[in-house]
């Protein structure tokens, strides 16, 4: 009878509830492996398929591991997450910091049009590695929102606040943190999600830092091989 009184009185989000599905994030990381491989071969830190093999390597472990919903709260699988974005994340940074570079010296931008489509493939490769950044991390992680283990949350999200506007099975999936990592790198700023934690408010930070280096660099680089 207590532990069912304490349930209750638990905010929603923090009950447990089934795992969240991994594909949504694994097609995230898909998509992400094939602007990679779009991207000129300069934009690659090795060879151009070093990096998308290895993240197609982790993705088959993890859902070797782990197959459907993300249930597991293991370290090796844990690791196996954390690695797979951190490979990402080094094929995002390397990107950027080339465009940047190749835009600064004039070298190897190609026409506005090459131009616009490299600087919007990078731009969106951005958005979908800080959207599994943060589904990743937030109360550590999928497994461990599932299981309801951390109280305090990296995100506030708007049915957290207005829980009579959402069914009572509400919880974030990866829907929402794409749609954050998105508008986050539009309005270079946060919308209707706030960051709680500091380690949140430094990644939102970077994302639109990155974000507004990259459309301003890339617009008017553009802008001025069309004049």
């Amino acid at each position: 009878m207590g532990i069912a009184k304490d349930l209750e009185q638990l905010p929603f989000w923090r009950q447990n509830s089934r795992g969240e599905h991994r594909w949504p994030s694994a097609l995230a990381i898909a998509a992400m492996i094939g602007l990679q491989l779009a991207l000129p071969d300069r934009y690659s830190v090795v060879a151009w398929w070093v990096l998308p093999g290895f993240e197609l390597v982790i993705i088959v472990l993890l859902f070797g591991m782990d197959p459907g919903r993300v249930k597991r709260r293991t370290p090796v699988l844990r690791r196996l997450s954390l690695s797979l974005i951190a490979v990402a994340s080094l094929g995002t940074a390397w990107a950027v910091v080339r465009l940047v570079q190749d835009i600064a010296t004039g070298h190897g931008t190609g026409s506005a049009g090459q131009l616009l489509s490299t600087g919007g493939m990078i731009w969106l490769i951005n958005v979908l590695t800080f959207a599994v950044w943060y589904w990743e991390l937030d109360r550590g992680g999928p497994a461990e929102r599932a299981a309801g283990s951390d109280p305090y949350p990296d995100f506030l999200f708007p049915p957290m606040t207005s829980p009579g506007m959402v069914p009572t099975d509400w919880r974030p999936q990866f829907a929402d943190y794409f749609y954050l990592a998105f508008t986050n790198a539009t309005a270079f700023s946060p919308t209707d999600t706030l960051p709680l934690s500091r380690w949140a408010k430094i990644a939102m930070l970077l994302q639109s830092a990155i974000s507004l280096v990259t459309a301003a660099l890339v617009v008017a680089k553009a802008v001025n091989a069309l004049g």
